[in-house]
Order: structure tokens, then sequence, then C-alpha cells
């Protein structure tokens, strides 16, 4: 299967929506922390990609897609702080990889691609959280993030458990 990864503006993805809309519905559904809970109404979904989009528009947010011959099938996206003393700095956000193509390293691909991005951007130092023992978490450490600690009962997952969260950073080498 041929994957491209690229990164796109706003007008480039809106013609992506409806695939992006079933993409965090797929994430959630089987059983990502991103946010939302199961199952996740098509109108949240479209709710989320329109602030996300925004955001890009704006030229705050990196969004980064991966899509086969048929369809969208990740997504990761890079918030780049504005604050004057942060502009060294900047958020991963919502790592999503449609259940049909995980296990098959396109996670590792996403990040990597985001990671150059950051570079890009000159942002040496990123941030992300993600659930206590989720297989991101192994993910996530075999490219070099750190854990910094646990937040306990931090995020509410599908079935009503209140679940810890852990932070993560990188530093960047040229």
């Amino acid at each position: 299967m041929a994957i491209s990864i690229r990164r796109v503006q706003t007008p480039e993805a809106l013609p992506f929506l409806l695939e992006l809309i079933g993409l965090l519905q797929d994430s959630v559904d089987n059983g990502a922390s991103v946010g939302f809970l199961p199952p996740l109404a098509a109108a949240e979904a479209t709710h989320f990609w329109q602030d996300v989009l925004d955001a890009v528009q704006a030229d705050h947010r990196i969004l980064l897609l991966a899509t086969d011959e048929t369809q969208v099938i990740g997504s990761v996206q890079l918030d780049l702080v504005e604050k004057p003393n942060g502009r060294h700095r900047a958020e991963v956000m919502k790592l999503l990889v449609h259940s049909r193509a995980r296990r098959q390293g396109l996670g590792r691909q996403l990040m990597q691609a985001l990671e150059e991005q950051a570079r890009q951007h000159q942002r040496s130092t990123l941030v992300l959280d993600t659930l206590q023992g989720e297989p991101s978490e192994l993910l996530y450490q075999s490219l070099g993030y750190v854990a910094v600690g646990a937040i306990p009962q931090f995020a509410r997952v599908g079935n009503g458990a209140l679940e810890p969260t852990v932070i993560y950073y990188k530093l960047l080498e040229d």
C-alpha cells in the first residue's frame, strides 16, 4: 500500500472533510482517547474539524494527512505556541490512525513527519499527553519522548472510568 504524508492548508483539506470526520469517528469508536467519548456523532466530529481548519487557517496549527490509494488513513497536528516566550515550543495533538491501518508503522511515520515540520518552524521543544498504559506510550517512548509525570483521573474513557494521562516532552536536535 503506497502511503503519502503531507501538510495541508485549509483549502486543500476541505475536500477531505468527510474522510476526516470518519477518521475521527473510527479512532474514537475504536478506543482512542482524543477528547471524545464513543459513539462519536458526526456533528461533533464536524465541529472539531471545523475548529482545526480554523486554527490551520490562522497559521498556528499544522495539519498532516496520511492517505493511501483510496482515503485518509491518518492525521496528526502540531499547535505552534504563539506567546513571545514560547515560540520555540509546540504541542503534538490528535495523532489518529484509522483502525484498518494500525500496527503498520503509520503513527511513527506521522510523528517523524511532524517533527520535521517542527524543525522547519524553529520549534525545539515538543509536548504531548496520552492515556497511561496505552500503546501510544510505547510509540512516543521509542521516538525519544520523555515522561514528565502522570495526572490521575484526567480523562474519562468509554466505560465511564477516569484514567490517568502522562505528559511527555522531546527536545529536538538540529
